[in-house]
């Protein structure tokens, strides 16, 4: 393995252990908050796009090189 392919793989997996911890303190937030339904979809909305921003320029990148 070298090193392009080690920090490639610690990026994702850092990337993905933050994320869920993000997921996990937002869902506290809206469960404390008793948010109502329209407001917590907006919120789940927008929490799951940026990743999906952030795999879908990771692939982008990969077929133009």
């Amino acid at each position: 393995m070298s090193i392009e392919q080690f920090e490639a793989i610690g990026l994702w997996l850092g990337l993905g252990a933050l994320y869920f911890f993000i997921v996990l303190a937002i869902r506290d937030v809206l469960k404390k908050s008793q948010a109502p339904k329209m407001g917590q979809f907006f919120v789940w909305l927008v929490l799951f796009l940026s990743p999906l921003v952030f795999i879908v320029k990771t692939i982008v990148q990969y077929f133009f090189e």
